[in-house]
């Protein structure tokens, strides 16, 4: 059996970054803070934000912005995060010398985000957050 794929609409635009060394558990309660947000609103947050994981997430918010401008030529203005997903990744294992000549081992968690971006007119955005309780 042959599954179609999905046409992807036009008002779309992503950015993917794979292996970003925090655990998927630290860069969800960032991501959860701009879901649904319009894309200067998510800017502000993200630069106010203490977290580490935030630097990665900002330039990934860019560069689907870029993807946005370039690919279905729409303004920054218009734009939203509709979809932001965290998923984990591999693991990066290493020994680490400890007392009395044994080993430790050291395990760091790695994770995948991608981030879609949603050109919507202001007339929509309205009914965008009224209908996600923004």
């Amino acid at each position: 059996m042959i599954k179609k794929k999905k046409k992807k609409s036009y008002t779309e635009a992503y950015a993917i970054s794979k292996h970003i060394r925090v655990s998927a558990h630290k860069a969800k309660r960032v991501i959860d803070q701009i879901h649904g947000r319009s894309y200067e609103e998510t800017l502000r947050i993200l630069e106010l934000m203490p977290f580490e994981i935030c630097y990665p997430i900002l330039k990934l918010v860019y560069s689907a912005a870029a993807n946005a401008s370039r690919n279905i030529e729409s303004n920054k203005s218009n734009l939203v995060i509709s979809k932001a997903e965290v998923h984990e990744s591999g693991t990066v294992k290493k020994f680490k010398p400890r007392a009395r000549g044994r080993s430790y081992p050291i395990k760091r968690r790695t994770c995948h985000i991608t981030i879609v971006l949603k050109d919507i007119s202001l007339y929509e955005y309205e009914e965008y957050k009224d209908y996600n309780n923004i």
